[in-house]
């Protein structure tokens, strides 16, 4: 037994010798495969990067680097690629590599020197500027990378010493120079955010804040803060992207997730309401407006756009005194806001208060000289000023511009009735009735006809002699018609002669 013990350890001894020495043969053709490809994969390599295909040269490197893990250059030369992407997070830790296999490898300490400079790390970067003067005295880019990386850490501390005495201004001045010398240093970036924000400007901020979300990794900090930014301003679509950001790094984020659902209910509240105003349902999409009011009162922004898209509303469905009243509130919170003096116009229009009216239009053309409704508006609104001087046939009737037919009709009758010619006996006084009887007659011919109606409400009296091709008609007043008041039984006509 016990021999048969040790002819059976002698056999596997025997057996793994044998594999050790095939394993051997083949990993000598292994590494001698390896080596010809880890050429070829450098060769194109370097050809692909002089080509600008940067991301196939990528995959060389790689696989030569996997090839070679101890070859400084492969590491030296992929470093070289990740820069050309624009990704010198990556190319980091192949040039810390390519120096770890050669200290003296001068090339890759100077690169590395002058990307942790551009990161803003002023110290490592001056370790290794003069790790490369310490070899190479008089090398000309050291020298001047090492000054820089000093007035650096000088101009950090000035920057942070005047932001702490609340010298925004200063700090931003500074900050300026900081970021030119170190544009990667999300740092200098964000303090400089935050004294645009102290300032009350904040979409500079976010033009500072927006590239720090790349510097930085798991930047949600940035995330919230450009949501907020966004979501101040009003652009809500930008916040919920953002915060969307933020979220994707970490689902569980408190803060993000909270403001997560408060942008998300105004968003879909607004864009509802945007919606119900394409459709034309302007009561529904007043409420709302009312509802993101409800859902966002701290910040003025949407509170102001509410009130806006009231006015517009109101003036929509003809509700002239509310209109007047919710614009007049409009433009107090936001005075420069020419659709809100627009609205207000018309409102005052629907008021046939014409003069306050061109008032509106003319401030309105201040703030957007450029618009065509605009400079339309203004000239109807002229127009029925100048209309309203001669005869206005809305307030003949004494009705509202939004009267429907019934109205207008019931109106004429009552009038027609109280001045018709008959009812007066002096020849003064027929003559002062046959005169507004004509007024009346006129009005309920224009405002019942759709045609006229509109040519009227567009600014142009289709009775006007002055508007009518060939020149006006006959009778004391101009009108193309010619009055009749003496009908038995007391019922009256019109005869109208064309030109």
């Amino acid at each position: 037994m016990e021999s048969f013990r040790r002819a059976g350890l002698s056999g596997v001894l025997c057996s793994l010798s044998l594999l050790g020495v095939i394993l051997d043969i083949q990993l000598d053709g292994v590494l001698g495969a390896t080596h010809v490809e880890i050429e070829h994969h450098l060769e194109m390599g370097r050809k692909l990067l002089a080509a600008g295909q940067l991301a196939e040269a990528l995959s060389h490197y790689h696989s030569a680097v996997e090839g070679d893990s101890k070859n400084y250059l492969t590491y030296y030369k992929r470093a070289a690629v990740f820069l050309a992407m624009g990704k010198s997070k990556s190319a980091l830790p192949d040039l810390t590599r390519a120096i770890q296999l050669k200290p003296d490898f001068l090339a890759a300490r100077l690169q590395r020197g002058n990307i942790l400079l551009k990161q803003g790390n002023t110290q490592e970067a001056i370790d290794d500027f003069e790790a490369v003067l310490l070899r190479s005295p008089d090398h000309e880019e050291a020298q001047e990378q090492e000054m820089k990386a000093t007035e650096l850490v000088e101009l950090q501390e000035e920057a942070h010493a005047a932001y702490h005495q609340g010298d925004y201004s200063t700090t931003i001045s500074v900050l300026e120079r900081v970021i030119e010398i170190s544009p990667w240093d999300p740092e200098s970036r964000e303090l400089r955010a935050e004294c645009f924000i102290r300032m009350g400007d904040p979409q500079k901020a976010i033009q500072d804040l927006t590239p720090t979300t790349r510097l930085r990794n798991d930047n949600r900090a940035a995330f919230l803060k450009l949501s907020l930014l966004h979501y101040s301003l009003g652009e809500h679509h930008e916040s919920l992207n953002h915060i969307r950001e933020c979220l994707k790094l970490d689902q569980d984020d408190k803060e993000c997730f909270n403001h997560y659902k408060q942008v998300k209910k105004l968003s879909k509240q607004l864009d509802a309401a945007e919606e119900l105003l394409d459709m034309e349902r302007y009561e529904e999409a007043i409420e709302k407006y009312e509802s993101v009011m409800k859902t966002e009162p701290n910040v003025p922004f949407y509170t102001n756009l509410a009130k806006e898209k009231f006015c517009f509303c109101f003036v929509k469905i003809k509700l002239a005194r509310e209109a007047i009243d919710v614009c007049s509130e409009a433009h107090q919170r936001d005075p420069r806001n020419a659709n809100i003096l627009r609205d207000r116009a018309e409102a005052y229009i629907l008021n046939q208060d014409y003069e306050k009216a061109v008032e509106d239009y003319q401030e309105a053309r201040e703030f957007d000289g450029d618009s065509q409704e605009i400079q339309k508006g203004l000239e109807r609104a002229q127009k029925l000023l100048k209309m309203s001087l001669k005869r206005d046939y809305y307030k003949i009737l004494g009705v509202s511009r939004n009267a429907n037919k019934q109205e207008i009709i019931k109106a004429y009758r009552k009038l027609a009735q109280q001045w018709h010619p008959d009812n007066f006996q002096s020849e003064t006084e027929k003559k002062e009735a046959e005169k507004k009887f004509i007024d009346i007659a006129s009005a309920k011919e224009v405002l019942t006809d759709p045609e006229m109606r509109q040519k009227f409400d567009a600014g142009d009296d289709p009775l006007d002699p002055e508007n009518q091709q060939g020149g006006g008609g006959g009778g004391g007043q101009g009108w193309p018609f010619h009055f009749d008041p003496f009908q038995s039984g007391g019922s009256f006509h019109f005869k109208f002669q064309h030109n």
